[in-house]
Formats: C-alpha cells, sequence, structure tokens
C-alpha cells in the first residue's frame, strides 16, 4: 500500500510540475502589433476647390477620436507587444516626415504610445508616458512602460505612436497569429 502511495505521489508531482512548465510557456501578452502605417492626415476632399487652391470640405483621418498630425508621417517598421497587466514594448524604426521640405526627418518629435481597445465610443486612450520618448535622426525609437489605465482585454485593439501634443503619427498593424514564423 505504501508503494503504491508512493507512486502516486510520484505521478501527481510529475503532473503538478508539467503544469508549471505549461503555465511558465502560456503568452503573458494582451495583444501584438508587427509592421506599422504611416499618417496621411487628410481621409478624402470633396471637390471644387477653392480659388485659391486649397479644399473647403476636407475630412481628416480622426481615427477614435485623435486627430492626425499635420503632414504625412512613415514608419519603416513597428513591433509591440502589450501584455496582460498592462506593460507594453514597442520599437519602431523610420517615423519620419513624408512631406514638405524637412522631408526624410524627424522634425524634433518625442512619442509615446496609445491603446484603444473600443471599437465604438466612448474610447479609453490607454497611454504610456505622454513625455514620450525622442525619435532619433533615423526616427527610430524604444517605449518600454506600462499603459495607464492598463486594459483589462481588448476586443478590438489599435496602437497609435502619438507626439507629445497629442496627434498620431503612426498605427500599429495588429499581428494575429500566436506563432513567430512569417505566415
Amino acid at each position: 500500500m505504501m508503494k503504491r502511495i508512493g507512486i502516486v505521489a510520484a505521478v501527481l508531482a510529475a503532473v503538478v510540475q508539467l503544469g508549471f512548465t505549461l503555465s511558465a510557456h502560456e503568452p503573458n501578452f494582451l495583444v501584438r502589433f508587427d509592421g506599422g502605417i504611416g499618417v496621411i492626415p487628410v481621409q478624402g476632399v470633396v471637390a471644387p476647390a477653392n480659388p485659391d487652391g486649397t479644399f473647403a470640405n476636407v475630412t481628416r483621418n480622426i481615427v477614435r477620436g485623435i486627430n492626425p498630425g499635420a503632414g504625412p508621417w512613415r514608419i519603416a517598421d513597428l513591433k509591440a507587444t502589450v501584455d496582460k497587466d498592462g506593460g507594453i514594448r514597442v520599437r519602431g524604426r523610420g517615423l519620419l516626415l513624408a512631406s514638405t521640405d524637412r522631408i526624410g526627418q524627424n522634425a524634433n518629435q518625442s512619442v509615446f504610445a496609445t491603446l484603444i481597445c473600443e471599437a465604438t465610443a466612448p474610447f479609453v486612450a490607454r497611454n504610456t508616458n505622454i513625455a514620450g520618448v525622442p525619435l532619433s535622426p533615423e526616427g527610430d525609437f524604444r517605449i518600454d512602460d506600462v499603459l495607464s489605465p492598463a486594459p483589462l482585454d481588448c476586443a478590438s485593439p489599435v496602437l497609435l505612436i502619438r507626439n507629445t501634443g497629442g496627434v498620431w503619427f503612426a498605427a500599429g498593424i495588429q499581428k494575429f497569429h500566436n506563432d513567430d514564423d512569417n505566415n
């Protein structure tokens, strides 16, 4: 009888150990982003033009209540992970102006991240530190922070990269696969 209890205890210990091993490998992320889209501040223009060449009826590219930056921007790459506890890591490369005489420059901007999880209003802007991190001359940046408020879940995630004035310059592309292959 004691031998059976010892065997059962050993089997239970192995099962418990396996459970801890599996739970340690469960992803802690809430949502991930792989790739980015630079802002185009105008969503639509209704003709005809004014006599001075400007357009009276311009639709700005407002995303979930957040206004766009003043000119087009581009981003070469963006990767971000948001953890279940609100921790966020963002790596951006090449966030630069895509127009005007300052094309290809960072315009001395500092950026922060905003996660919005609601598909319809009212929207909650979950932000990293709004003091932001400066863009390198090449437009690169790293954000390691905690979103405030932390999201409980995120059914319809949108990640915006914003400047310290509050407008958005780039958006993340959600990664739907849990694996790291290129599919």
